[in-house]
């Protein structure tokens, strides 16, 4: 196993050498880990990766714990008033008809999948991950305000859908006999406990780190260490009082920003979000090294239309229809409905299936979420920047204030040499957006 953690290691420390140079070959963090995963998967003289279950479910439950809070936490209500409309029509319209529509598309072209299962997959494929199309949202050419929509679309997005991924997986082990959840029902009441408590924690610590900070009982250097370890107990004491851990770091971590009023300050959160961007490599490390290769062999030729449905339909139809009357054009509509990668939270959502499902269950959703990650790992990789360059042609008569977007905003778990972190660590606090 020296072998293997020797050559994670490496590359990780190599990727952090020439990760500005790679990306202007558009070859992305993502796709580097996904190979190399499957470079270990086959196994080249020593080096073999077979991680043990415990193993897999503890990175991608840390993981997405650190990245629901981080997301969460960078919102600035300040910064989205101007456009909460915008913002509010795609998660709270789209959002939903995106799981509706991808639930009764899986109903429809999946055999085998239904009523729970089918819920699973519209809700774990919902999300959005904008760091896969890290070259356009780093393209001066697109327009602020729309680099912006799908930026706070792709950080909370996640958050939202996670409590439907939870219950569906619960009503899914509750029908196969699986158990373990207590049912729909047991989940439910978890996600309520999880709510509350997320709010509350999250409302509490932060106004507390903001009351030492000011009055310097608080080191500034440490802040970002208390901040990761905020989050990582937003889920396991959730989990202590019953409650679901996921939500409640998602809460908490709104919950946290809320009580800066502005949203917490970047440099804070910047050690958090830093870890999570590390775990994020290794998730799709093991999605190269354990999900693919066995998704592989139960891939159909319904999983394939399924995927391309669900990159096109079943996410740009309900865009459509949320941003009707909205003022934007069709061109703009088609954009933002196309920009929305499946990307890190899907690949955790199928880890917790292959991990909480009995096999034989797992294998009839799992490798739809694969499928659809994979080909959109390639078709936003490879459409980012000649369609961002088609579209900031077109719409370079609309004037955006510089301000109103800034690099170090992305999201920092995409690892691209623009806009990872924020200018300045530690000091006064500029305000921060998502």
């Amino acid at each position: 196993m020296e072998a293997t953690y020797s050559l994670i290691l490496l590359t990780l420390f190599l990727w952090g050498l020439c990760s500005q140079r790679v990306a202007k070959a558009e070859l992305t963090a993502p796709v580097v880990f996904v190979l190399l995963g499957l470079v270990m998967h086959e196994g080249i003289g020593s080096v073999n990766l077979t991680p043990s279950p415990q193993t897999v479910k503890a990175l991608a439950e840390i993981t997405l714990t650190w990245v629901l809070f981080t997301d969460a936490a960078r919102l600035s209500i300040p910064s989205v008033q101007a456009d909460l409309r915008l913002y509010a029509r795609l998660l709270a319209v789209g959002l939903p008809l995106c799981i509706g529509l991808g639930m009764l598309m899986a109903d429809v072209l999946l055999p085998g999948v239904s009523g729970w299962a089918a819920l699973y997959v519209g809700a774990a494929l919902a999300p959005t991950d904008a760091a896969l199309g890290a070259s356009m949202m780093s393209n001066p050419v697109v327009p602020g305000r729309i680099r912006r929509a799908i930026n706070v679309e792709s950080g909370l997005n996640d958050g939202i859908a996670t409590p439907i991924v939870v219950l569906s997986l619960a009503g899914i082990a509750a029908t196969e006999g699986g158990g373990g959840h207590g049912g729909a029902g047991g989940a439910l009441v978890e996600l309520l406990i999880g709510l509350a408590y997320g709010g509350a924690l999250g409302l509490v610590a932060g106004r507390l780190l903001n009351w030492a900070l000011h009055r310097g009982w608080a080191a500034e250097d440490f802040a970002g260490a208390a901040v990761l370890a905020l989050a990582l107990l937003s889920y396991t004491s959730a989990i202590e009082f019953g409650g679901n851990g996921f939500v409640a770091a998602f809460v908490s971590g709104l919950a946290f920003g809320a009580a800066y009023r502005q949203g917490a300050p970047q440099w804070q959160l910047a050690f958090a979000e830093q870890s999570a961007s590390v775990l994020s490599l290794l998730v799709w490390l093991l999605f190269g090294a354990v999900v693919l290769p066995e998704a592989f062999h139960h891939l159909s030729w319904q999983v394939w239309l399924y995927a391309v449905v669900s990159l096109t339909v079943v996410r740009m139809v309900p865009v459509a229809l949320a941003l009707m009357g909205s003022g934007l054009d069709r061109s703009t509509v088609l954009f933002i409905g196309w920009f929305g990668p499946r990307g890190l939270a899907s690949v955790i959502f199928a880890l917790l299936a292959v991990e909480e499902l009995a096999p034989s269950i797992a294998r009839g959703v799992v490798p739809v979420v694969v499928c659809t990650v994979l080909l959109s790992v390639l078709a936003h990789g490879i459409s980012s920047t000649p369609l961002a360059q088609r579209y900031g042609r077109y719409s370079q008569g609309e004037k955006q204030p510089e301000q109103e977007y800034e690099f170090e905003d992305l999201p920092v778990r995409g690892l691209t040499a623009k806009g990872a972190l924020p200018k300045r660590v530690g000091g006064p606090a500029a305000p921060d957006d998502k």
